[in-house]
């Protein structure tokens, strides 16, 4: 699949899209989804036992594969509602991490590094 048809098909499953509060509605979906991702994580760590990281089984993966989906459907309807495509917002994040792993500065912190 590639980003258009994602992004067409994302949308038309969106319900609040006449919506005054659909932004921050999207945002907010973006931080519970990447927070269930981390919450996924965070469990296979800790039911570990040791405190590291172990393989990840299967089930598990695809449990969090599903989350990222989820992750992905807010970011392009958040995309979409900002007027922005998947491709572009795609695009301008390699070129930001490009510039900076060109000038030295990929690690650390600061948006304007």
């Amino acid at each position: 699949m590639n980003f258009k048809t994602y992004e067409k098909a994302a949308w038309s499953t969106f319900k609040l899209d006449k919506s005054p509060m659909q932004i921050p509605y999207l945002a907010l979906g973006i931080a519970g989804e990447a927070g269930e991702v981390a919450d996924k994580i965070k469990k296979l760590i800790r039911d570990n036992g040791n405190g590291e990281m172990p393989v990840i089984p299967e089930d598990k993966r695809q449990a969090i594969k599903l989350e990222l989906g989820d992750v992905l459907w807010y970011v392009s309807c958040l995309g979409k509602a900002l007027g922005f495509e998947l491709a572009e917002i795609a695009d301008a994040n390699i070129e930001k991490l490009a510039s900076r792993q060109n000038r030295g500065v990929i690690g650390g912190s600061g948006d304007m590094r």
